[in-house]
């Protein structure tokens, strides 16, 4: 499934709507670090009026978590993009067991130990997804989307296909995509070079990092991206 086609698709029908309008619609915007929001909101500013919704109780140890959060709450005001388009940030709440929970890895060894963009990751998304689409729709926003896609080590058709699945009649619309696309990945790695912007070098949760580490051991750090 081409989902940058698709992307291109909408844009360019919000687009006409806008200059008849001249209103752009709402979109809730869910992420997980200031890296993968800075091109994102680059991307889509033009064409919607941006929350993010940061959600992320997958991330391990809270020290972590923080600090990738402190990172989006520091980069916003510096980035001309955000502070142009008025990009608000929602902080919804962190409890690390809503995560093992919603993807039944306590008691699983096989989900623990898979490789991303597997079935644990899949778990993953959906949860936060979800959660970001129930704000979404209680506070009335036009569109709902997630910056997960812009990740090489994320599955796009698995986040398309949860978002398709979440949509309701009469709620918001889910935004097709598949960010990495269109040098998208790679903008996002000029954005954080610019902004001096900390990228992590795992994914998130605590399976993620075990892996890191192990993986660290083996080859090196000092010969390893922070790629996430």
């Amino acid at each position: 499934m081409n989902y940058q086609k698709q992307l291109d698709q909408i844009l360019s029908t919000i687009n006409n709507t806008i200059q008849k309008d001249n209103k752009k619609p709402t979109l809730l915007l869910h992420a997980g670090c200031a890296p993968c929001s800075s091109y994102v909101l680059e991307y889509l500013s033009s064409f919607f009026d941006i929350t993010i919704y940061y959600y992320n109780p997958n991330i391990y140890p809270k020290a972590e978590y923080s600090r990738r959060l402190q990172e989006l709450i520091d980069f916003l005001p510096r980035f001309k993009r955000a502070i142009d388009t008025a990009v608000q940030l929602i902080q919804a709440d962190y409890d690390p067991k809503e995560y093992f929970i919603n993807t039944g890895t306590i008691d699983n060894i096989q989900l623990q130990n898979e490789p991303e963009k597997g079935e644990r990751c899949r778990r993953c998304y959906f949860f936060r997804m979800k959660k970001a689409y129930q704000y979404a729709l209680e506070h009335h926003f036009d569109w709902f989307t997630t910056t997960l896609s812009i990740s090489p080590f994320k599955d796009a058709e698995k986040i398309n296909t949860i978002g398709k699945q979440l949509e309701q009649e009469n709620g918001p619309k889910f935004l097709t995509s598949d960010f990495k696309k269109k040098n998208g990945f790679k903008r996002s790695l000029e954005l954080s070079s610019e902004y001096g912007l900390y990228r992590q070098t795992y994914c998130g949760c605590l399976y993620s990092y075990k892996s890191r580490q192990e993986y660290d051991k083996t080859i090196g750090s000092s010969q390893l991206p922070n790629d996430k």
